[in-house]
């Protein structure tokens, strides 16, 4: 028996006998050209419907879930802090510098720059909707609470460029702001009494006065988020030293909550380390305090950690 021939491949690229292409016939070839062009048309449809249904969903005002109708996120904000370490070492929490003139504490003093400049440069269209805000003010709808930057520096603070944030004289300065969730409001401590025991002494000593002096006028106005920064250990108390705040230790309500208002800019706490031990890793914690602020250090609720370390 004769062995069974072969078709050379030129065959299959173009089979003059059967008049077929790759296998198929021209008529085979238009009509799997019609079917997957229908097939596409309908895929791609299918997207751009399910896109817009989607995007109907969306509210560009507020997230569908926030602490009233459940956020993912919860409704215990934590703490965020500047200056930020380089990129090369982003997930590093250690603040180090040697203090003097010409040492390495450029980058810390840019960071905080850069974020003071944020609340200085802004656009004149996002400042319309801002008003200055004290206690007793009710605003409108659609307004916010501009914050005064320049209020960091109140009270001869060593927190300024012009001052290089403390750094050059070896009295560092960080800035804290609360994160920011959709709605949430502070639920505040009503009295002095109401602080809670494990709150650092010279805050509460603070606070009790401006309590002490708005019960004088028979009503409590001064209402904060409070902020505190203190060694973890017990050698972290011992060398943090003395702890200075700018404005003060505290957040003003009038801030709260946030609506997502354009221009709108949290308030900021400058903390400045004025007899921090040098030569020692420092670890300390800031924390914000109202009565619906959680704590767990585990887990960063209503606080952040990193170290600071002066040679």
């Amino acid at each position: 028996m004769p062995a069974k021939q072969v078709k050379p491949w030129q065959d299959y690229l173009w089979n003059s006998d059967e008049k077929t292409v790759l296998g198929r016939t021209g008529t085979s070839w238009f009509k799997i050209f019609v079917f997957y062009v229908i097939f596409y048309v309908c895929l791609a449809a299918f997207w751009v419907a399910c896109l817009v249904i989607f995007l109907q969903t969306l509210n560009y005002d507020e997230p569908r879930w926030n602490t009233k109708t459940g956020s993912i996120i919860g409704s215990n904000p934590g703490l965020g802090y500047r200056p930020r370490p380089p990129e090369d070492r982003i997930e590093s929490t250690l603040i180090m510098f040697n203090d003097g003139a010409g040492e390495n504490w450029l980058h810390w003093v840019t960071e905080l720059n850069n974020t003071v400049n944020e609340y200085k440069n802004v656009p004149e269209d996002l400042q319309k909707n801002g008003t200055i805000c004290d206690y007793a003010t009710e605003l409108k709808p659609g307004q916010y609470c501009k914050f005064d930057i320049a209020k960091l520096s109140e009270d001869g603070g060593g927190c300024t460029l012009e001052n290089t944030f403390g750094y050059r004289t070896g009295k560092p300065c960080i800035i804290v702001k609360l994160n920011k969730i959709f709605d949430w409001d502070p639920v505040l401590y009503d009295t002095a009494d109401d602080l809670p025991p494990n709150m650092p002494k010279p805050v509460q000593e603070q606070i009790r006065e401006d309590f002490a002096l708005d019960d004088a006028n028979g009503t409590i106005t001064k209402q904060n988020v409070w902020i505190t920064c203190e060694g973890e250990n017990p050698a972290d108390i011992e060398n943090i030293g003395e702890v200075k705040y700018y404005p003060g230790p505290g957040m003003p309500t009038y801030y709260y909550p946030f609506n997502n208002t354009n221009g709108y800019q949290p308030p900021l706490v400058a903390v400045e380390f004025a007899t921090v031990a040098k030569g020692v890793l420092i670890n300390i914690e800031c924390k914000a305090w109202a009565k619906n602020i959680k704590h767990d250090r585990k887990e960063r609720k209503g606080s952040v950690h990193f170290e600071l370390m002066v040679d």
